[in-house]
């Protein structure tokens, strides 16, 4: 027994001091991988600037410098809105890069995104360098829509490209929770805000089918015009060719001239070494985004004062959560535009919005800071792929608001929904509860029964309090008639296109117009980018959100496409407050 008792210490022993030495390692290894993100880099001549589109593109790069996929152990970079556009304006005076490689995946971003980012490649072409466009695999609509700024594009003989037209889906829940037996009790303020409706509908209502068509037309015709524009083509052959599906195969897209040949990968390589004159033996020297971000630019004199420009991202859900970069926590980005508004240094504030809105409390909260924030100094609102309800709540006292003609944004209105679960956890589940209270309405807002009258009167009335809040404020901000609020108001979305005739916004443009018009604002000609709010040293937040992230991670793996369908149940669970809020799902494809 002694000796079993020693083996078996010893055996514990030698765990623990093992698993504190791997930790160490892996500490040593993550810094070793930190220090390698932050140094400089250089690049030889002759060099062609890889611009990979191939996953999603958050408005700012991620804290994270080492995203790792917990399952393949793969270091991987997403890289953001934010230093691809600067890296563009980067290349664009680098004698050193020749051109753009433009190469798409499976996975492309918003549609706003990527006309911010075809508009930065078209003033990266006034250098007189090439672009090419390439796809190995999937030529997506939204990708087609950024390639046309290319010289030529090229597909894989094998390549599929796709080109039909655009289309909405909304998911509903309403048969579902019936046989659960679950009954989602709504009460808002909108005849246009449908993001109830896929609790209570198996379909879509006349307006929100309404409003849906209004925005995708909009969107779709401005895709056209410009690709019609870059290709020669006209909008109606276009429109044709999508009606009848005529590119069933690769060699279509090129005998309708849509694109330009059908080349193997290692032929497209050979072709960027033709366009720079180069033999067939040389290296391409082709660089990444990832890696050229480290690539010191010319500072223009931009670098050397000690006034600066906020960008405060407001990206997600608006919610009293803590800080993420993915969400709107209250208190985090509460306390960033307060810290932009007292620093002396900054002399101009630039809020870049992309959220489909949230709590409708939050985002008082917040609208009270860009306001305080706008009477100190000039604010410009730069809208992302979406700024709606919630995320157009925020925004609403800025000086001056820019959008992309693709934006989505308008849903001024608000819900609130509060499950009756009674029959699920009586009937089916075999739950019962009893109560003991007070006073009459002391169990207001439980689970197990249904809303009576006089509750239901209560909750129409808050969200008609912060309706008519809403409604102020926006005229207030917009310096609007209130009437004139109401007619665009009701919930409903609207593109960007529309939104500029109607006065929600006032300027086209994306990050970079907002950030020149701040600095214009302000009277400046040097100044500095800081970037707001702060994120969490990377170590620390690897160590903290490690255990999260593998499950977020395993959830995805096994969900699949299906996992933003989690997300809305997910979500539906935790709203407990009134909602300035979008659909919960909005895709167009």
């Amino acid at each position: 027994m002694r000796n079993f008792l020693k083996y078996t210490l010893a055996t514990i022993t030698g765990i623990i001091i093992s698993s504190f030495l791997l930790g160490i390692i892996m500490l040593g290894i993550l810094g070793a991988m930190m220090a390698s993100q932050e140094k400089t880099v250089s690049i030889k001549d002759k060099s062609v600037l890889h611009l990979k589109i191939n996953q999603a593109i958050p408005d700012r790069s991620s804290s994270n410098a080492l995203d790792i996929d917990i399952f393949s152990m793969e270091l991987q970079t997403q890289l953001g809105l934010n230093d691809i556009l600067d890296n563009l304006e980067k290349a664009k005076q680098d004698d050193k890069i020749k051109g753009i490689f433009l190469e798409f995946g499976f996975i492309t971003p918003g549609i706003a995104s990527m006309e911010e980012i075809r508009e930065a490649l078209v003033d990266f072409k006034g250098s007189g360098k090439f672009i090419i466009a390439y796809s190995n695999d999937i030529m997506s609509q939204s990708a087609y829509y950024l390639a046309t700024v290319a010289d030529k594009i090229y597909l894989n003989p094998v390549a599929i490209f796709e080109l039909r037209g655009l289309r909405s889906e909304l998911i509903f829940y309403k048969q579902a929770l019936e046989k659960l037996g679950v009954e989602m009790q709504i009460v808002k303020h909108g005849n246009y805000k449908s993001a109830t409706e896929s609790f209570t509908r198996e379909n879509m209502s006349d307006e929100s089918r309404e409003q849906i068509m209004a925005y995708i037309n909009a969107i779709w015709d401005h895709m056209l015009s410009i690709i019609s524009s870059s290709r020669g083509i006209p909008v109606d052959r276009i429109n044709q060719i999508a009606d009848n599906l005529l590119v069933k195969q690769p060699e279509d897209a090129v005998k309708l001239g849509l694109v330009d040949g059908l080349m193997y990968r290692d032929e497209i390589l050979d072709e960027l070494l033709h366009i720079m004159d180069l033999d067939l033996s040389d290296k391409l020297k082709l660089v990444s985004f990832s890696k050229y971000t480290r690539v010191p630019g010319q500072r223009n004199g931009k670098g050397l004062t000690k006034n600066k420009i906020a960008v405060v991202y407001a990206t997600g859900v608006i919610s009293n959560g803590s800080r993420t970069e993915y969400e709107i926590g209250g208190p985090t980005f509460v306390k960033a535009i307060r810290a932009a508004r007292k620093d002396s240094a900054i002399k101009a504030i630039v809020l870049r919005v992309n959220s489909p809105g949230g709590s409708a409390m939050i985002s008082d909260h917040i609208w009270r800071e860009v306001l305080l924030a706008r009477e100190t100094k000039p604010l410009i609102a730069s809208m992302g792929n979406v700024a709606a309800s919630g995320g157009y709540f925020i925004l609403a006292p800025a000086g001056t608001i820019l959008c992309n003609q693709t934006t989505i944004t308008g849903s001024i209105g608000a819900f609130a929904s509060i499950p009756n679960a009674r029959e699920l956890l009586n009937q089916k589940l075999g739950i019962s509860f009893d109560v003991a209270k007070t006073n009459k309405y002391s169990d207001f807002g439980s689970v197990y029964r249904p809303l009576n009258p006089m509750e239901k009167e209560y909750l129409q009335a808050s969200i008609e309090k912060v309706y008519s809040d809403f409604v102020s404020k926006v005229s207030a901000g917009r310096q609007m008639p209130a009437e004139e609020v109401i007619k665009i108001a009701e919930g409903r979305v609207w593109s960007g296109t529309d939104a500029l005739k109607i006065g929600l916004a006032d300027q086209e443009g994306g990050l970079r117009a907002a950030i020149n018009l701040a600095a214009e604002k302000a009277g400046l000609e040097r100044y500095r980018i800081v970037t707001l709010p702060e994120y969490e040293d990377p170590l620390e937040r690897i160590l903290k959100t490690l255990t999260s992230e593998i499950k977020t991670n395993k959830l995805k793996t096994d969900l699949g496409l299906y996992y933003k369908y989690y997300k809305d149940l997910k979500a539906i669970i935790e709203t407990n407050d009134i909602q300035m809020r979008m659909p919960f799902s909005i895709d167009i494809y």
